[in-house]
């Protein structure tokens, strides 16, 4: 007989990991003027949408400009604001990869490992900008400039490596140009990407992002590139067309007519179907019936 003791389960992080949002020295509550400050952006994001809840994404990327990072004290204030509870927030805020969990530099340095980036550089890239600034995969430099990470997909693939800084994009990168976007970057240089507008900080990107004016020049000018579209040329110069679609009823056709299937209530307490005739079904197991009991067949000799 064997005595079977409690078992304890602790879910989630332990407490040495790093991307805990409760942390020692992360912000507990806005003071009343940042509060208000914020309260006032808030207002004009919530307005946006007819129901509050579907503002929690850009009231993220709010927060996070304020502290460079989700804190307890931006938790609070989203939950306040949109009528959810923290646990609901949180587990948004820790979903979404662009919703930092540590303190970020000015600069978010992503190089794509994924596999086609990988393969065209971007783990030699990822490398030697570890070993260039002396950090290791979501670490920030002393001075605070840039926080260095090898990030997923980037949805760039026709220009592979691609770095991204601050979520703007830059293509076809090498170890050497890597670097030194990253020293121009510590240096106070102004650094424009590939395509879009020369960068701001991390915190200005992430006001942008929550649906505020972008004020930087060129920031909406953005074409696609020739490698973007060369399939499109391609097809175009070989008179290649896609085949037309199949004529079919629109939904809006079939109510306008009446003929708008209702399958959900024909078969809403349908019983279901049966197994095929030409797949008999598997014997009851104990583990599909508690009335069958799984013995080995004992065989005379």
């Amino acid at each position: 007989m064997t005595t079977q003791e409690p078992v304890f389960l602790q879910l989630g992080q332990k407490p040495e990991e790093k991307g805990l949002i409760v942390r020692e020295g992360a912000r507990g509550s806005y003071p009343a003027d940042i509060s208000e400050r914020l309260g006032e952006a808030a207002e004009q994001i919530i307005a946006r949408y007819p129901e509050s809840r579907s503002a929690l994404l850009p009231l993220l990327h709010l927060v996070q400009s304020e502290d460079g990072c989700i804190t307890p004290a931006g938790i609070d204030f989203c939950a306040r604001h949109l009528g959810l509870s923290g646990a609901e927030v949180a587990a948004v805020a820790t979903f979404y990869s662009m919703y930092r969990r540590t303190p970020t530099g000015d600069y978010h340095v992503g190089v794509c490992t994924n596999t086609l980036c990988a393969v065209m550089g971007g783990d030699m890239i990822f490398a030697e900008l570890k070993k260039h600034l002396g950090i290791g995969h979501g670490e920030t430099t002393a001075d605070g400039k840039v926080t260095l990470e090898h990030i997923e997909c980037n949805a760039a693939c026709d220009y592979a490596p691609v770095m991204m800084i601050n979520w703007e994009f830059f293509d076809d990168q090498t170890p050497q140009s890597a670097k030194q976007i990253v020293d121009d970057l510590r240096s106070g240089k102004t650094v424009t990407p590939t395509r879009g507008a020369p960068l701001c900080t991390f915190r200005e990107t992430a006001r942008i992002l929550a649906g505020f004016p972008d004020p930087r020049p060129g920031a909406l000018d953005t074409e696609p590139g020739d490698p973007t579209l060369i399939g499109l040329r391609i097809a175009r110069e070989r008179g290649m067309e896609a085949p037309e679609a199949p004529d079919r009823p629109t939904l809006s056709a079939s109510r306008a007519e009446g003929t708008e299937p209702e399958a959900a209530e024909r078969t809403a307490d349908a019983p279901a179907p049966a197994p095929s005739a030409t797949v008999p079904p598997e014997s009851a197991t104990s583990e599909t019936s508690p009335d069958v009991t799984d013995a080995p067949e004992v065989k005379g000799e």
